[in-house]
Order: C-alpha cells, then sequence, then structure tokens
C-alpha cells in the first residue's frame, strides 16, 4: 500500500507550523500541507495522489460536508473511499492549544491513526430475528401510537381505558397489574397478575355492586387492594379471583414507563419513561429483527465462569450495563448479542479473553497509544523542530468516550474559535473509545509502561449513556493505588467534560497535568506490547486483560522501584492462600479454569501468574480452607520465585494403595474419609487385608464389584 498523508491548517484557523507537522509523520510515501486543503488544495491534492500512485490517505479534516468532497476527488483518482482515514486536528489541537503543542499532538494523530488503521479487523454482521408483537403497559397513548407497524397488547395495569382518548381498535387489551418482566429482546416475558379471570363476560355487575373506584371497566379488573366481601358472589360465571391468578405474554419489545428494566444503562426493546417520536422510530426499526455488526469476539473455552455446578467468575454479568450477559447455568454466562450496545464493559472487565470488543480491538488501541508517544519520524519531537522547549512536555493520555464528552470537547474548540471564550488546556494525547467502560486497569497499565506520564480517562460522568453515575470512580480509585505500590506516584484520574463548563475542565485538567503529575521514570517509544505472557500452557488470545496488565507491570517495574512487594488494586490477579486442614484432594485443582493449582508429588502448588482472581478454587473447596485476595504478589512471579512459576502451597504425604502399591490419595484426604463415612461403607469389603479407604479406585472395584 502506497500511504500518503494531507495535513491542512482549515484556512489558517488552527495554530499549527505544517511544515513541522509534516516532518513529524512517519512510515509515509509522502505528507503534503495546505491551508485550505478542501478548496484550494484541491488540485495538488489530486496531483499528489497520482504522482506517488497513494492508494491509502490519512487527512486531517474535521468538517463532514469537506470530508465527502475529499473522498469524492479520492475514489475519482482510484482511492476507495474505506481507505481514506481523517483525523481531526482542529477542534481538539488547533484550536485549543498553543502552536508547538498543535503542530506535535496533529503529527501523533497522525502517526496514531495509521498505526491503528493496521489492526482494523474486517467487519462482521449478524441478523438477529425477532418478531412484530409488543407489549405496552398502562399506556394508551403508546399503544395506539405502535398499533399501524406492531402487534400490540395492552396491558392496563390497573388503568381505566374506558374513556381515553386513544383508538385502540387495532390493540388486543388485557387485564392486569405487572408483577415481572424477564428475557431480552426478541424474547421477552411480561407476567400480570388479575383479580378477575378469563372466564369474565364483562356483564358490569361487579363494576356496579364493587367499591367504587376499585373496579375498572374496561377491561373489568378489580383492585387486589379491594375489600372481600358478598359483592364478589354477583359474578355469574365465578370470575373473580381476590387472591389473584397470574399470566404471562410472550413478546419481542416491552414499553413499560413505569417501569425498571433492571439495567443501570437501559436494555435493548425495553422503554420505560415517556414514549417520544423518537423512541418510536426505535421500536419499529426493530420490528421483525435487525442486523448489526458483531460488536464482540467470544472465545468461550477460556471463560472461567464456573465448572461441575460452581459459580466462578462473574466479572461480564456485574458489568454489562445492558443485560446483554446473563447467568444461563450455575457455571455458565450467556452473551445475548442483540442486546449488546457496544460499551465495551464486560470486555474491560474480563480477565480471560473470553470476551473482546471486535473494534477497536485491544491490539488496535495498544498500536494507537505507542504511536501518539512515540517520538517522530525523524526520531525527535517536533518542539526540536519548532525550536521551542514548548509542545508536549507531560505527555498524557486520555481514554475519550466517542459519545458525550467527545461533543463536549469539540464544543470547547468551536467557543474557542469563535472567540466566545479564552481557551486553552494541556495537549492530552486522545485515544476514541466506544465508551470510557471500554478502558480497564490493562489499558492504563500499558500506556503507562508506554511511557505516558498519566492516564485521564474522560467519560460522561454522571450522564453516562451506558454506567450511569461515576462509572470510573472505583477504577481510578484502584488504578492510583496499584501505580503508588509499583513507585510511580498517583497517575490516573477521571474528567466529565461539560460543555457548558468548560473553564472547570481547564481548571481540572490542568491541575492534573501540571500540579499533579511528575515526569515518569520509563521513557517513550521503547515499550511495544505483544499482548501475552511467556507460558506456553496458557492458551488466552492475545490482549487479554490478564495477560496484557502483566506484561504491562514487568515493562514498568524495569524503570521503577516499586514501593510494595504486593501490588494493590489489580483485580484480575489473585493470591491463593491455605489454611491448616487441607487434605490435598484435588478438587481445587481440577476446577481451576486457568490451571494455576496443581497437585503435584507430595503437594499443591499455586501459578500466581495464571490466577484471574475468580473465586473458583475457594467455592469448591471441600474443606472450606482456601481464600483468594486480590493482588499481585511479585515475589511469586517466576523471575522473582526460586521455584519458578509454581509455589508450594500445601506439603503432605501420599499413600500407597494396599493392593497395587501405586500412589493414589494423600493420607490425610484418607483420614478424612475414615471419619466422615468410615462408619458407613468401611467395612462394605470384609475380605480385604485393609480398610476399603486404603485401596485406589481400580482395587476397591475389585472387592466391591468383582471386577
Amino acid at each position: 500500500m502506497n500511504e500518503g498523508a494531507f495535513l491542512c491548517s482549515c484556512a489558517d484557523t488552527c495554530e499549527i507550523d505544517l511544515e513541522a507537522a509534516r516532518d513529524g509523520v512517519g512510515d509515509v510515501e509522502v505528507a503534503a500541507s495546505s491551508s485550505v486543503l478542501c478548496q484550494d488544495g484541491l488540485g495538488a491534492f489530486e496531483q499528489v495522489i497520482d504522482e506517488y500512485e497513494l492508494d491509502e490517505l490519512y487527512v486531517t479534516c474535521p468538517e463532514p460536508k469537506m470530508q465527502q468532497r475529499l473522498l469524492t476527488v479520492a475514489e475519482e483518482h482510484g482511492v476507495l473511499p474505506e481507505d481514506v482515514t481523517f483525523v481531526n486536528q482542529r477542534e481538539g489541537a488547533g484550536w485549543v492549544h498553543d502552536e508547538a503543542a498543535a503542530t506535535e499532538k496533529t503529527a501523533r494523530l497522525v502517526n496514531a491513526a495509521r498505526a491503528g488503521r493496521r489492526e482494523v479487523p474486517m467487519p462482521r454482521a449478524s441478523i438477529h430475528q425477532a418478531g412484530y408483537d409488543v407489549v405496552v403497559v398502562g399506556d394508551a397513548s403508546a399503544a395506539a401510537a405502535l398499533s399501524a407497524s406492531a402487534d400490540v397488547t395492552l396491558v392496563a395495569d390497573g388503568e381505566e381505558l374506558n374513556d381515553v382518548d386513544a383508538d385502540l381498535g387495532g390493540v388486543e387489551i388485557e387485564r392486569g397489574r405487572v408483577v415481572d418482566v424477564s428475557g431480552t429482546y426478541g424474547e421477552f416475558e411480561v407476567t400480570v397478575q388479575a383479580q378477575v379471570t378469563e372466564d369474565c363476560i364483562s356483564c358490569m355487575k361487579c363494576v356496579h355492586a364493587g367499591p367504587d373506584g376499585m373496579v375498572t371497566r374496561r377491561p373489568v379488573d378489580i383492585d387486589p387492594d379491594a375489600p372481600r366481601g358478598e359483592w364478589i358472589e354477583v359474578c355469574p360465571t365465578d370470575a373473580i379471583e381476590m387472591d389473584g391468578v397470574e399470566r404471562t405474554f410472550e413478546c419481542d419489545q416491552v414499553v413499560y414507563p413505569d417501569g425498571d428494566d433492571g439495567t443501570v444503562g437501559g436494555q435493548r426493546g425495553f422503554y420505560t419513561g415517556e414514549l417520544d417520536a423518537a423512541t418510536v422510530n426505535e421500536i419499529e426499526g426493530l420490528l421483525g429483527g435487525f442486523e448489526s455488526l458483531d460488536h464482540l469476539d467470544l472465545t468461550m473455552d477460556v471463560c472461567a465462569a464456573g465448572h461441575l455446578g460452581e459459580q466462578g467468575c462473574n466479572i461480564c454479568v456485574e458489568a454489562c450495563p445492558h443485560g446483554a450477559v446473563e447467568r444461563a447455568a450455575v457455571d455458565e454466562v450467556e452473551f445475548h448479542l442483540d442486546s449488546c450496545l457496544n460499551c465495551g464493559a464486560c470486555t474491560s472487565a474480563c480477565p480471560t479473553g473470553a470476551t473482546m470488543l471486535a473494534e477497536p480491538s485491544n491490539e488496535r488501541l495498544a498500536r494507537e497509544v505507542e504511536a501518539l508517544l512515540a517520538p517522530t519520524a525523524d526520531g525527535s519531537f517536533i518542539r526540536n523542530l519548532l525550536g521551542s522547549n514548548s509542545g508536549i512536555e507531560t505527555p498524557v493520555v486520555a481514554f475519550v468516550c466517542s459519545e458525550r464528552a467527545q461533543e463536549a470537547l469539540d464544543e470547547y474548540g468551536r467557543l474557542a474559535a469563535a472567540g466566545k471564550v479564552d481557551l486553552e488546556y494541556p495537549p492530552i494525547l486522545p485515544v476514541s473509545v466506544n465508551c470510557t467502560d471500554t478502558a480497564g486497569e490493562a489499558h492504563v497499565l500499558h500506556a503507562l509502561a508506554a511511557g505516558a506520564s498519566g492516564v485521564a480517562i474522560v467519560g460522561c460522568g454522571g450522564s453516562c449513556l451506558h454506567s450511569g453515575p461515576d462509572p470510573k470512580a472505583e477504577l481510578v480509585k484502584r488504578l492510583n493505588v496499584a501505580t503508588r505500590d509499583l513507585g510511580l506516584g498517583e497517575r490516573v484520574a477521571f474528567f466529565a467534560p461539560d460543555p457548558d463548563a468548560p473553564e472547570q475542565f481547564v481548571e481540572e485538567l490542568s491541575q492534573f497535568v501540571v500540579t499533579t503529575l511528575e515526569e515518569t521514570p520509563i521513557p517513550v517509544g521503547e515499550h511495544e506490547a505483544t499482548g501475552r505472557i511467556d507460558d506456553p500452557g496458557r492458551e488466552n488470545p492475545a490482549f487479554d486483560s490478564h495477560g496484557w496488565a502483566l506484561e504491562s507491570v514487568r515493562a514498568i517495574l524495569e524503570h521503577v522501584e516499586p514501593e510494595r512487594e504486593v501490588i494493590r488494586g489489580l483485580e484480575n490477579f489473585g493470591i491463593v492462600e491455605v489454611e491448616d486442614g487441607c487434605t490435598l484432594t484435588p478438587t481445587c485443582s481440577s476446577f481451576c479454569p486457568t490451571d494455576a493449582l496443581r497437585r503435584e508429588g507430595d503437594g499443591l502448588e499455586f501459578n500466581h501468574e495464571r490466577c484471574i482472581n475468580c473465586g473458583l478454587c475457594a467455592e469448591a473447596c471441600v474443606e472450606d480452607v482456601m481464600s483468594v485476595e486480590a493482588g499481585l504478589d511479585l515475589s511469586l512471579l517466576p523471575e522473582n520465585n526460586a521455584g519458578g512459576a509454581w509455589t508450594l502451597l500445601k506439603e503432605g504425604e501420599m499413600a500407597r494403595c494396599a493392593g497395587c502399591g501405586k500412589e493414589f490419595a494423600s493420607v490425610a484426604t484418607i483420614a478424612a474419609m475414615e471419619e466422615r463415612v468410615g462408619d458407613v461403607v468401611g467395612d462394605i469389603a470384609p475380605d480385604a487385608e485393609e480398610n476399603i479407604f486404603h485401596y485406589c479406585n481400580e482395587c476397591r472395584a475389585n472387592f466391591t464389584l468383582g471386577v
């Protein structure tokens, strides 16, 4: 591929030295520039494409209409639209930074776009099938609005529908009050309870005789708090059941204005609150199913959800704000891809790589971070090209939510360019993510390992579309504990830019970058992540959170002296301890989903490098003497441990079979079995020379079954 970069100063409104910025762009056939690329520079744009036979372009242009103009011209000269990548050098750089910083940042943004593009996968799409059944709860107007396009069932939910101002001619009306809603898009179940059965003939006798205001006419139903009395006997069909009868309606979508879908960020196909035009459009767009890109890459073979009826890791279920992940069984989780809204919460939380974002992938994010932090093409920073000591002196990687947070930052740039505010803030290096939920401990540790002085997580704060208020407060707190333990001091902060309060954002960011952060001891440009650890027995995909985070910690430790041997705040690592009472039964090692435990010889051994802190071993321990604590114990890593990857947790004595002589169980296990059930089964083999517990499985079968 012949690649070219085209830089523009947007009619010289951007404080960018185009020549210096060109010199900072690396590994392309040509870097060209213009003050107005989309107009006066179009001729040169065409000429350069032809002269260098370019087929992949990186263009600094944030304006949608101008992007379309450039795409048209590029396509006329043989460049496919999907091979043109646009970079915003304006709102987030040239309009809010001084010349040196904006120039350096522009070159880095182009280099990062190029590095990230190398890791863009071929998109995959799926068709998610569903029907046209919609249950509306208590809102006659909403039911009427949807009835022309959907098969609508209106559950009255105690409302009197006789006099409503809505055309319910095409709506199926059902009595009852909602007691439960379960399921996901295409497979919802709405359970209602009514005090009137389906034998009702709507004769109105109960309405006439019943307590005022407690019996509805359409549909006929009775308030569950209505007093019982002789009036109940007026029903000619015995349809009144004051203890209530339940029915369940299956549907594809649910409209429940006063309901709660049980999630933090809302669930696809389940609508609460007032029904507006946008919601109606969304409902109608999902009728009959829909086609969408596959947001997740699933490798369930490495999932640590549980084993043989014991629950293990549950972090993806807890993390998902949209109800798209559920525990299908005690030892199994299920992903509902038709309910996934691409926030990345499950992927950043998952320690094993069982679920990973398809786009942007962790590897793409890693390459973008490394390119943003790396020296420019000639090995120096652009501030040297400008003969200035300014520029990006404190490189801070910012994982920026592509929704409201990015919109707020863009608005800051527009306000500054329009002269509405005097605005300039430190030149953070942005990495666009679907939601700040995408960024987890592995992403932050990698940025620090690559030489970032700090990491800013820039999201929606209390108005997050996915995870609600302060979604990253706990993560930031944990990671600052970890960075302090590693000897780096506090390096992580969360910011929620408000479009109406730019000065507050500038003040908070400046405080973090200028005052809080110290120069990092980790050099930039040296670390390139592989996303793996050196363990042939580990089959997790590259850039899984656990392996990637551990690789980053090791890179950091090459340049720092940690303050603690046990690094706190890292939830993807576990430290297993065994108390007295362990009988060396193989239960824990059999259940461990990452093979971090093994019974070797006369003892139980632990591989800290593999432990993901799922807790399954402790759950399965028959003696209840095992515990797991979060944290990374540096002394237990192979490079610091005399025993290599494996550490002896518990030593015992193995017993030999009284029949064949082979080792088959620990002495403690045999003693425990004798104590528990010896008086019941100990003598079931009277011809045996020893107690039945002193024989291996094969020899026991010989004595008890004659095989």
